[in-house]
């Protein structure tokens, strides 16, 4: 049979889930099956809840419901609520604790940005100049000079660098909170240069590290079990959403030429940028004990967030702040999990791409490994400046030009 002369449909846009919760409580039957299915959930696991004859009946005709289909738009207007009931339907589909999970956000079907076309323009610099230049300070001093970049990311340094007694730690709440307020409203031609910027010495590596701040919203004084910061991740809807859209676009075991699903290395930055500081992973305590000096166990902190675990040029390594200590019979799982950020292909390259201002195949394909014997860390400051001085990680190379304008 020849080709068929019908145009091809057009892949339809799903139905957002505050949407779908709307057109399901304008009918009656949806409405009541899923009263009935939030009730099921509750306090119940899946095998349980399937177990009632009532519950499967609900769980069957909510799965022809709009509902069943509907996704979320990143960033939109009532996220939160879109999120809470995509999860209330989805995981009583699921089939059991799936390793990895079905991102509730709608896919990203752009490739070539503006973010990796301005990024090609900086790429495309005189090499000469380029190789003595540091990008993760002129990216520094390009959020400076947009008034809402510079606002918000004055904002999270001053929360998250703020000078306590030598007996008290950081609020890592407010950290984070103060990071994901950056990161969700300033544009990615700006959050992208300052998170994937590309080093050739240590002095810009180290920048780059600093830019999340980690001595307050990444390190902290033990690592936890990944298995346990992933199960704590997974009991909050919005870390559950971003790290369920990281393993969809940022899949660490595709075969494909450049490792990231259709080679989209922009969904890919996207996905690991919405991990950062996203996810609340222990309740908020009780009763007066909220403040920072309260013991570990009682605040926020322990979360998914993740950063370079070094100084070191080139790619860098980023992993969450958590080890595979204590996993038990469950190691394997455990490192496989952790792989995801260390040794990911997709990630790797969609950096590389992003530094080379491509949004396509990169042509280096080396595997990522860390240094055999890591440099020397340069000495840190907690506070970045806003006057953005290449002289604060002790480097000589200093920028001829005190101000871009």
């Amino acid at each position: 049979a020849g080709p068929s002369s019908a145009p091809a449909a057009e892949p339809q846009v799903p139905v957002d889930c505050v949407r779908a919760n709307e057109l399901c409580a304008g009918e009656a039957a949806c409405s009541a099956r899923y009263r009935t299915l939030r009730q099921c959930l509750a306090g119940r696991d899946r095998n349980t809840m399937l177990a009632n004859k009532e519950c499967q009946a609900a769980l069957e005709v909510l799965q022809g419901s709009p509902l069943s289909e509907c996704r979320c738009k990143r960033g939109m207007k009532k996220e939160l609520q879109c999120l809470q009931i995509y999860w209330s339907i989805h995981l009583g589909l699921a089939e059991g604790e799936e390793f990895y999970e079905a991102s509730p956000y709608e896919p990203v079907t752009s490739r070539l940005s503006d973010i990796f076309r301005l990024a090609s323009i900086f790429s495309g610099t005189d090499p000469a100049s380029a190789s003595r230049s540091n990008q993760c300070l002129d990216a520094a001093k390009a959020c400076n000079l947009n008034d809402n970049c510079k606002r918000l990311r004055s904002g999270y340094i001053s929360t998250c660098s703020r000078e306590l007694p030598a007996a008290e730690r950081c609020s890592r709440r407010k950290c984070h909170k103060a990071l994901r307020q950056f990161f969700d409203r300033v544009p990615g031609e700006f959050t992208y240069r300052l998170l994937f910027c590309s080093c050739r010495d240590a002095a810009c590596a180290e920048r780059r590290r600093q830019t999340i701040v980690p001595a307050c919203s990444y390190e902290d004084k033990e690592k936890p079990n990944c298995l346990e910061l992933r199960g704590l991740c997974r009991a909050d809807h919005l870390c559950r959403s971003r790290l369920a859209d990281f393993h969809a676009n940022c899949p660490a075991a595709l075969r494909a030429p450049g490792g990231c699903p259709g080679d989209n290395f922009q969904a890919c930055l996207g996905s690991y940028a919405g991990l950062i500081g996203e996810c609340r992973a222990l309740p908020r305590a009780a009763g007066p004990c909220r403040r920072p000096r309260c013991p570990p166990a009682t605040r926020a902190g322990f979360d998914v967030t993740p950063n370079y675990v070094d100084a070191s040029p080139g790619g860098g390594v980023l992993a969450p702040w958590c080890s595979c200590k204590g996993s038990g019979n469950r190691e394997k799982e455990c490192e496989n999990f952790l792989r995801d950020f260390t040794a990911n292909p997709c990630l790797r390259n969609a950096i590389q791409a992003f530094g080379n201002g491509t949004d396509g195949t990169p042509s280096v394909k080396s595997p990522l490994l860390p240094a055999t014997a890591p440099s020397p860390k340069p000495e840190r400051s907690p506070v970045l400046p806003d006057g953005d001085s290449d002289t604060l990680y002790g480097t000589s190379v200093i920028t001829t030009c005190t101000s871009v304008q």
